[in-house]
């Protein structure tokens, strides 16, 4: 008998020793390999249509036209109110966002997404809505990226995957003065395979309006911990006359203390452009509003991942020209993406809606 226990024992920990662990290599990629049809994964959706993602659960409100004839597609936020978008079960992974309201700057920066994974307290992601979904200012300028698509009247998208393991929940907040219509749809997935240590997205929002003179405007707080820096969508709006763009990034990470790891070499080079601002919009970097002054730039590190095992910080200088080069005051916001796992620390906390929708109205 103890000869038999011993033989199942062994055989149990061979089993367990030679199957391999997911890991995020093994998360399987439907884009690349569209024909794979036995994934074990169970495609679902949510919208006001089908605020659950139950299986045979929507479309079935009423209209004048009867049950289940666009019922329910969308809901009026009056001001103050809370609402939310879903609560999912993991394991899982939201694959997309869809989400279109008034293409107003101030409602757009009025409305404020959060998430919370794993029954954290506390947001992992905190950002105005529009620029969480793709651009700075509540400006809405049509234009595609890897991860954002905008439409001209604000039709918004997000593609970056977001795995959880547990649970996923999102809300959306009118913070503003006046009503705001919502309309949304989150397509995900469940009974995914995820690695433990899976990467959980985490967004922040900063504005400095304006900044401090010879002072580094921060993209991305300190984290501690492991994780990977995506990108951010930066706004300017500038302040005086000239070229506001010299300052270069500064990712400081894993023990840099005065001087960064990587360092780049001008503001617009770090969007993947040269010689000053242009409104061209690329795949993973570029420019998607260069107007009166008033810039909303992008730059994806998907294909030029930035790691960090301990520790990382993001800064990017405040320099510009003036018959050479010139520390400068203007103002500047960012939405700042990137993974690490949970639990996670809070962010930082996030300007209110007076400092976040002050001065963004564009001259006519």
């Amino acid at each position: 008998m103890k000869n038999t226990m011993a033989a199942v024992v062994c055989s149990a920990l061979v089993v367990a020793l030679l199957t391999p662990v997911p890991s995020l290599a093994d998360v399987q990629d439907f884009v690349h390999e569209p024909y794979l049809l036995s994934t074990g994964v169970d495609s679902r959706s949510i919208s006001f249509e089908n605020p659950t993602g139950a299986r045979g659960a929507g479309g079935t409100a009423a209209s004048n036209l009867g049950v289940g004839r666009k019922g329910s597609p969308s809901r009026s936020l009056k001001p103050g109110e809370e609402v939310q978008l879903c609560d999912i079960e993991g394991p899982g992974v939201i694959r997309h966002i869809w989400i279109t309201t008034r293409p107003i700057p101030v409602n757009l920066r009025s409305l404020v997404v959060r998430a919370y994974w794993e029954g954290q307290e506390h947001p992992s992601i905190e950002s105005p809505l529009g620029d969480f979904m793709g651009f700075a200012h509540g400006k809405v300028e049509s234009y595609q990226s890897a991860v954002h698509s905008l439409g001209q009247s604000a039709g918004m998208n997000i593609w970056l995957p977001m795995p959880f393991l547990k649970r996923a929940r999102f809300t959306l907040t009118n913070e503003g003065k006046k009503d705001a219509s919502l309309f949304y749809q989150i397509d995900y997935t469940i009974s995914d395979e995820l690695p433990s240590d899976a990467g959980r997205l985490h967004v922040c929002f900063r504005r400095e309006n304006p900044t401090t003179l010879k002072q580094d405007f921060v993209i991305l707080p300190k984290r501690t911990g492991k994780g990977r820096f995506i990108g951010a969508v930066i706004g300017i709006r500038s302040l005086k006359p000239g070229w506001w763009g010299e300052g270069e990034i500064k990712v400081f990470m894993d023990g840099d203390t005065e001087f960064p790891t990587i360092c780049g070499t001008g503001s617009e080079d770090y969007v993947g452009l040269s010689w000053g601002i242009q409104q061209t919009p690329f795949m993973y970097n570029g420019c998607s509003l260069n107007y009166k002054g008033f810039v909303s730039m992008y730059r994806w590190h998907l294909p030029d991942p930035i790691f960090w095992e301990k520790e990382c910080r993001i800064t990017i200088q405040q320099i510009g020209w003036k018959d050479g080069l010139a520390e400068r005051s203007d103002d500047w916001c960012a939405a700042t993406f990137w993974y690490e796992p949970v639990p996670s620390a809070p962010l930082l906390p996030m300007p209110d809606v007076a400092a976040r929708t002050a001065d963004i109205n564009i001259p006519k």
